[in-house]
């Protein structure tokens, strides 16, 4: 038999540890708040313990934020891929919502627990290849580096950011991430944010002598109406993006819903909360919102902030952008993601669909240090909400898919 043949065999034969990897991660708790991953870590190292050709070094973020890159050197010189993952969750919320354990529970070729599919299934699957990737690690070229970020949930600038400032070999030549999403659809990209507070100001007085006052509720309500414009803001995404967006829009928005492609497409806003005044009876002298704008590859952050402050502007508000990133994309034609298709294809016996992502992860990070990216991981059902959990096969599915593409990647 050839190593990747052995591979294959091996990873088939040993779906019960990758279940059980994963439950170990389940019970381990690194919910955001608080965000500590100090246990999550050394529970990371514990696993690997048997493993010492897998070279572990943490990295702290914070004190209660600790990172690990995990490194298998292969035999002889060649190229580096990472798998990138996050070690903390969503809180749990109301427990009594759940009908499973958080802490992980095994139903029905189910895997219920918090984070399983957000992404304590990803992280699992990627320790998995490792240690296949071990027992073969003289016939491979290059090496294989897993970067497991402690912030995520808070964006990330503590976590996967941090790694890739400071640990030279937590950049590769290319990088999977195995954040939530489907081996059925690859994502190759993601929109860009921006996060603001709109502030309005106005003139106190008592309800039965509005003039005397000046209300900052409704300067504020017409600037939202006028905000609400830059939904139609013109795009001018590469075609490549565009055909790609519309070629998956049928396995995409099966997953994710219909409306999918038209949102990857254009500029959205929400506004997720809205407070001011006093008293019922008087003129509101204050007024506060805060909004979440995301953009599409074709639009810049520095386009799209212009027109935000034009017309708060013009309404009299005042705008303070709290956080802010580009729209990213890798082109879909890459060798890794044509490498992890094939093998999710041989795998699964589909052909994933190559799309956009609506959501953020830590993949910008990576395609804003030039480093082409792919997103890969569980397909999440009920995530951030009570009983999360990934279908089993799928996951074990999963582990032989990373294997392989590392196998194939590093030895092309």
């Amino acid at each position: 038999m050839t190593v990747r043949e052995l591979l294959a065999q091996a990873t088939r034969a040993d779906g019960e540890r990758l279940v059980a990897t994963t439950r170990r991660l389940l019970a381990t708790r690194s919910e955001t708040p608080p965000g500590d991953t100090n246990a999550m870590a050394a529970e990371v190292a514990t696993i690997l313990a048997d493993t010492p050709a897998i070279e572990i070094e943490r990295h702290p973020g914070a004190g209660h934020v600790m990172n690990l890159v995990l490194r298998l050197r292969g035999g002889r010189p060649g190229r580096r891929l990472v798998f990138n993952g996050h070690m903390d969750t969503f809180p749990l919320g109301d427990r009594a919502a759940w009908s499973a354990d958080p802490d992980g529970e095994a139903r029905y070729g189910r895997l219920y627990g918090l984070g399983v599919s957000d992404m304590k299934g990803g992280l699992a699957a990627i320790l998995f290849a490792l240690r296949h990737l071990a027992a073969h690690r003289a016939a491979l070229p290059g090496e294989v580096v897993a970067t497991f970020a402690g912030d995520e949930e808070t964006m990330g600038v503590l976590g996967s950011k941090r790694l890739l400032d400071t640990v030279p070999h937590a950049r590769g030549d290319a990088m999977i991430s195995a954040d939530a999403g489907s081996p059925r659809v690859l994502r190759f990209g993601e929109k860009g944010l921006i996060w603001l507070t709109l502030s309005a100001r106005g003139r106190a007085a008592h309800a039965a002598h509005v003039h005397r006052g000046e209300s900052a509720i409704e300067k504020l309500i017409d600037a939202i109406a006028a905000l609400r414009t830059i939904r139609d803001l013109p795009v001018e995404a590469p075609a490549r993006v565009l055909d790609a967006i519309a070629a998956a829009s049928p396995a995409s928005e099966a997953l994710s819903g219909a409306g999918e492609s038209d949102v990857l497409r254009r500029v959205t806003i929400t506004f997720g909360t809205i407070a001011g005044g006093r008293l019922s009876n008087l003129i509101a002298d204050h007024a506060e919102a805060t909004a979440d704008v995301r953009l599409p590859v074709g639009i810049s952050v520095a386009r799209v902030e212009e027109e935000i402050t034009r017309l708060a502007a013009r309404h009299g508000v005042e705008v303070a952008i709290t956080r802010r990133y580009e729209p990213s994309w890798t082109d879909p034609d890459h060798e890794v993601i044509g490498r992890l298709s094939a093998n999710c294809r041989a795998v699964l016996g589909i052909t994933p669909a190559l799309n956009m992502r609506v959501g953020a992860s830590d993949a910008r990070h990576y395609r804003g240090a030039g480093i082409p990216t792919v997103v890969c991981g569980p397909t999440a059902y009920n995530m951030g909400a009570a009983d999360e959990h990934v279908m089993i096969d799928e996951l074990v599915a999963l582990g032989e898919i990373f294997t392989l593409t590392a196998f194939d990647y590093l030895t092309a």
